[in-house]
């Protein structure tokens, strides 16, 4: 356990709270200051973002360029802010923790922590932290249990199980081996173990707060309807992955209470969660988030963006200054009972790579998750995927709900795909006992044909 680490997080656990209370325009004056601040640092420490907003100093956030993961991959040794700081010796350090099961949770060379992307969506990212930053990062998370409610403290430790990956590069290994300690014990589970050892594990830890990935938590809360798994989590919370309105009501329907959709990504850390009304707010404390269309103009309220452009306004060692996501994110409003100005994120709806682009009677027709969604969420018993394959559609079923058929099942994905438009299309199903899962143990509904990396 790093003390220190952990006392800036209740550090800032505690500051952060005041901001629960801050208005919008108090919101906007923090976001200005800290964006001013960033970009001091960022042009003061590093060549690359000196290059990209050359002539552009002065000018507003909204007329900078955007930043790609190969942006920063590409110019890693420029882009960060401290000097002969090389993303090669950082990938040998990444390389050897991998090989060797080392902790994620110790830092780099004594300053430095560290977690990478699995490059499903095209490259590969690595991103680092020095210790401030990554206090940041793990209260971000922490503002999750806070506003859902969950209390923790040194008299009320925080018992949380997290099903999800064990490679020591994901920055949930990283985050979790962080914070192990007699304040959090934590039960780090296997997403690809069998289920029975996963089930004897969680009964006898007894969490008090349970977090996975959706295609995680959904089978397990299949275990808990039929009586093997055995738990009474305070708080589900379900990440990294798309929550789809039927698996939530299955986590409902299992622990008597809605799930907790927390919004994050490596990149950025924790982005938005849900108070306890069940309204997800933005952490615009933290960060500068802009929804945009294909062609990075910025969308009206209440529309679903083609990408997601994020700042990061604590970022340092690597600056993120409109950094682009491939997520599809609906922001609203301001105002809830909760009290909270944070702005309102109503909708998560995937990234850019969920969508398939498949062939109709005028060309190409893109087809969104939610066609598969409409068919396969009340077919399958604990999950699905669709992979695209040169010959057409390979639709799996983890189990199949009382009642169906394959052949059924396989008329209506035809059938939804007709009146989407799509034509000269194959559709083949099969029961699967386990679905395809990521080299991060993710398993995402939709996955396209893959292009050269």
């Amino acid at each position: 356990m790093d003390l220190r680490l952990i006392s800036r997080v209740l550090f800032l656990r505690a500051a952060w709270r005041r901001r629960d209370h801050w208005d919008a325009a108090r919101i906007t004056a923090h976001q200005d200051r800290a964006l001013q601040e960033l970009r001091h640092a960022a042009y003061a420490g590093s060549e690359f973002y000196r290059r990209h907003h050359a002539g552009l100093h002065d000018a507003p956030l909204s007329q900078l360029p955007p930043v790609t993961k190969g942006d920063l991959m590409d110019h890693f040794d420029e882009a960060v802010t401290t000097p002969d700081f090389r993303l090669a010796d950082l990938e040998n350090h990444l390389r050897f923790l991998t090989e060797h099961g080392g902790d994620p949770g110790v830092p780099w060379r004594g300053r430095w922590w560290a977690a990478a992307t699995a490059g499903t969506t095209g490259r590969r990212g690595t991103f680092v932290w020095n210790r401030s930053e990554w206090g940041t990062v793990l209260a971000s998370y922490a503002r999750a249990n806070d506003w859902a409610g969950i209390s923790a403290g040194p008299t009320h430790p925080l018992k949380m199980a997290l099903v999800s990956s064990r490679v020591p590069t994901h920055q949930s290994a990283v985050v979790g081996a962080s914070l192990r300690s007699k304040l959090v014990p934590t039960l780090r589970l296997d997403v690809t173990a069998p289920m029975d050892e996963t089930v004897a594990a969680l009964n006898q830890f007894q969490p008090r707060v349970l977090v996975g990935y959706a295609s995680a938590l959904k089978p397990l809360a299949a275990e808990q309807r039929a009586g093997r798994l055995r738990i009474t989590p305070q708080g589900v919370m379900s990440a990294s992955e798309v929550l789809s309105p039927h698996t939530a009501a299955e986590l409902q329907a299992a622990w008597g209470s809605a799930p907790f959709d927390v919004y994050a990504a490596t990149e950025t850390a924790g982005i938005a969660s849900p108070c306890t009304y069940r309204n997800r707010h933005v952490y615009e404390d933290l960060l500068i988030i802009e929804p945009v269309d294909q062609d990075g103009r910025p969308v009206a309220q209440g529309t679903t963006g083609a990408k997601l452009l994020v700042t990061v306004l604590f970022s340092r060692t690597l600056p993120l200054i409109r950094y682009e996501m491939s997520d599809t994110v609906r922001l609203g409003g301001r105002g809830c009972p909760c009290g909270r100005s944070f702005i309102l994120m109503e909708g998560i709806e995937g990234r850019i790579e969920d969508v398939l682009h498949l062939p109709g009677k005028a060309g190409s027709v893109d087809v969104h998750p939610i066609v598969f969604h409409h068919v396969l969420d009340q077919a399958a018993l604990t999950g699905w995927q669709v992979i695209q394959e040169p010959s057409g559609l390979r639709v799996l079923l983890a189990g199949l709900a009382p009642g169906g058929s394959v052949e059924e099942v396989r008329a209506a994905v035809a059938s939804a795909l007709a009146t989407a438009g799509v034509v000269r299309t194959g559709v083949d199903v099969d029961l699967v006992e386990h679905l395809e899962r990521t080299a991060l143990g993710k398993a995402p509904f939709v996955r396209g044909l893959k292009g050269p990396q």
